[in-house]
């Protein structure tokens, strides 16, 4: 808050005074310049002919793909079954890898803070800076293309999620009741065992639902890049040009993600 005086002397309230006015101005000018540079390279690389008829494509696509194919329904059971599993078997692989991780990563469990902590946080960096398409492009060119590569692009995807989540757990535990066990003479495999794990568990049990939730949307698109489930038979349609087929997948894609979506919330629900 600032006082101005006018000539008179009378006193007069301000919000700002006039360099902090000049100070918030000249942020918003240099703000507004980075805006319209931005946008202007962002024009320029833009073929406005096919923007302004964006709304006449989509529509003619959105006619040819009513009603959808109902009877295609039956190819879409197994790449369905493929893609819940590729999530749900994903997830169970990264919990199994992100639990001793974010055990490194918590300054209050580490066994080296100069060593083993870093690296574990450059796992966990590592794992959520990349996403699981990415990681699905490289495993398929490794190891060929197929739902086991969606697996593993799932499980390395979720490592740093669920990993960071969980040492931020660890590292808010009650400290009371480790050093109570610890005073008992207990090993420290026994004191995680007994002192820390059952004041995770309602994290982890949370971080696991809400993770599986997330790789049932993320393991519907991963067949568009040969990593198996759904995806892959909306790739196929798409190249056809086959828009009753896309609707249809479309909706069982919806319909699925909103049945995880129920069940992840009920879940979660139970165990809060």
């Amino acid at each position: 808050m600032a006082i101005k005086q006018t000539a008179n002397g009378t006193k007069i309230w301000a919000l700002r005074d006039t360099k902090e006015q000049l100070t918030n101005w000249a942020g918003w000018l240099v703000g507004t310049a980075f805006f319209m540079y931005c946008w202007n390279q962002i024009s320029l690389q833009t073929d406005w002919d096919f923007f302004w008829d964006a709304p006449a494509i989509a529509a003619d696509i959105g006619g040819r793909a009513m009603p959808p194919k109902w009877g295609y329904i039956t190819e879409l059971w197994a790449p369905l079954w493929d893609t819940l599993n590729i999530a749900t078997l994903g997830t169970i692989l990264a919990l199994i890898m992100a639990i001793p991780v974010a055990f490194l990563a918590a300054r209050n469990t580490t066994p080296s803070k100069l060593i083993l902590r870093p690296l574990a946080l450059l796992i966990i960096v590592s794992s959520r800076s990349i996403n699981s398409l990415i990681w699905a492009l490289l495993l398929v060119a490794i190891i060929g293309p197929g739902v086991f590569a969606g697996l593993i692009a799932i499980s390395l995807r979720s490592i740093g999620f669920c990993a960071k989540l969980l040492y931020e757990a660890i590292e808010e535990i009650d400290e009371k009741q480790v050093e109570a066990i610890t005073a008992t003479g207990a090993s420290r495999w026994q004191v995680m065992a007994y002192g820390i794990l059952p004041q995770i568990m309602p994290a982890l049990a949370g971080i696991t639902v809400f993770r599986w939730d997330i790789n049932i949307r993320e393991s519907t698109v991963l067949g568009l890049v040969g990593a198996g489930g759904i995806g892959l038979q909306m790739q196929g349609s798409l190249n056809i040009l086959a828009w009753p087929q896309v609707s249809l997948i479309l909706l069982v894609i919806l319909i699925a993600v909103l049945i995880s979506e129920w069940v992840s919330a009920k879940v979660r629900g139970a165990i809060i």
